[in-house]
């Protein structure tokens, strides 16, 4: 009796595996019409060399961050000539240049494949004539009437916001602060700094402050360090965070004197946003490797948009190659309804079946909180499949991730 047991629990395991094995078929099939890494980075190689030979510069030029800022692509023609754009879409360009500034660094352009007008990377960083469209709020989180101090932003009772710059090595199609850009870079001025500083002092239930922008890490070398090495000597504040796209969008800018900065206040915790898969490179790879080695604690938090990560297996995709670099997705926030990005919006319904996509799918590490920011700044809501059917003070009736039913007995005991 004790080996037909035995039999019988084995081939229930052999069918249930194969059961598991087909559920992930369809997944696999999609893997296996990407673009491997070899041909990818050859793609990279050949945009770069024409990069090159429209701005100049040469591979050590490449490498210095700097450089990178200084010679941003901004300009129609610049980019025609690179990608090859007919008269019509760099006109369309300037129009839309005329409302909303753009810039580019070269090595996120570089990330551009020849069918440019459907790439991801294009999407995300090219002005697009809808963004001329009626509809949303240049302030949806109404950061502006929660600003108690210069550069502060407050909405939750032991942590805020420090905005330090509008620079960015990318102005994102999508910013959410897109208000901020202006005409011109501009770091906070050093008082706003300090009165902002002065705030945090001041106000002791605050243990947790997020450097942003722009992009804090944007900042110069010096001004960085005299920022942190303030917050890192106020004794309540426990956590200091960073929020920066340069590890996507401008990796060259971490260098080794940074990760020294960055070495000397642990616990630094860095914030970054890969939202597809194309963006996790070898590059931002090396990046991602110099900050854990200096002690900083890596998550992503990609915003979900139509076009770009709206499917479930992109998203996934994505989570497991930031997993594979040490980034923890964190977030998936769903789009503000930014003026000029209406576009981009996904409806809520798109984030939940991305996340029940992934839950039970694949492992509780790539699966990232969905958030829905509440309009006015009252905060974010994370959301989620309703897993619950029934629940009433004897039990609760769930539902699995393959959507089976099952009875949970919901009383205390003792």
């Amino acid at each position: 009796m004790r080996e037909t047991g035995e039999i019988n629990d084995r081939y229930q395991s052999l069918l249930r595996s194969r059961q598991l094995s087909d559920v992930v078929q369809p997944y696999q099939q999609f893997l296996k019409q990407l673009p491997d890494e070899k041909t990818i980075q050859a793609v990279v190689a050949r945009r770069r060399l024409q990069i090159q030979a429209v701005i100049g510069g040469t591979d050590q030029d490449w490498s210095d961050w700097k450089w990178q800022l200084k010679n941003r692509i901004r300009d129609s023609r610049v980019l025609g000539k690179i990608l090859g754009l007919s008269e019509l879409e760099t006109r369309r360009i300037d129009r839309v240049s005329q409302v909303y500034r753009w810039a580019i660094s070269p090595y996120y352009l570089s990330l551009v494949d020849e069918d440019y007008e459907n790439s991801p990377i294009y999407r995300q960083a090219v002005p697009d004539l809808r963004e001329l469209l009626p509809g949303g709020s240049l302030d949806p989180m109404n950061e502006t009437q929660t600003s108690p101090a210069p550069c502060i932003t407050r909405r939750y009772p032991d942590r805020l916001i420090i905005n330090v710059t509008n620079q960015c090595a990318m102005y994102c199609r999508h910013c959410q602060r897109r208000r901020n850009i202006g005409e011109q870079d501009r770091h906070a001025c050093k008082d706003d700094i300090l009165q902002a500083i002065e705030y945090v002092e001041q106000n002791h239930e605050i243990r947790d402050v997020l450097i942003t922008g722009g992009d804090a890490l944007l900042l110069s070398d010096r001004m960085l360090d005299y920022l942190l090495n303030r917050l890192y000597q106020t004794e309540h504040v426990e956590i200091i965070r960073l929020g920066t796209r340069t590890l996507v969008t401008l990796p060259q800018r971490i260098t080794p004197e940074l990760c020294k900065i960055i070495k000397k206040y642990p616990p630094i915790y860095i914030n970054t946003q890969f939202n597809h898969p194309l963006e996790v490179t070898p590059e931002a790879k090396l990046a991602c490797d110099r900050l854990i080695e200096a002690g900083a604690v890596l998550g992503n938090q990609a915003v979900l948009l139509r076009g770009i990560n709206d499917r479930p297996y992109i998203m996934r995709r994505l989570n497991h190659k930031l997993l594979q670099i040490r980034v923890r997705p964190y977030y998936i926030f769903h789009a503000k309804d930014v003026k000029g990005t209406r576009h981009f919006q996904t409806s809520i319904q798109d984030g939940l079946d991305i996340i029940a996509s992934l839950r039970g799918h694949t492992s509780g590490l790539a699966v990232p909180t969905y958030i829905v920011n509440a309009p006015g700044g009252l905060g974010k809501m994370p959301l989620m499949p309703n897993h619950i059917v029934h629940l009433d003070d004897d039990k609760a009736v769930l539902r699995t991730w393959e959507g089976k039913l099952v009875e949970v007995p919901n009383r205390k005991h003792g």
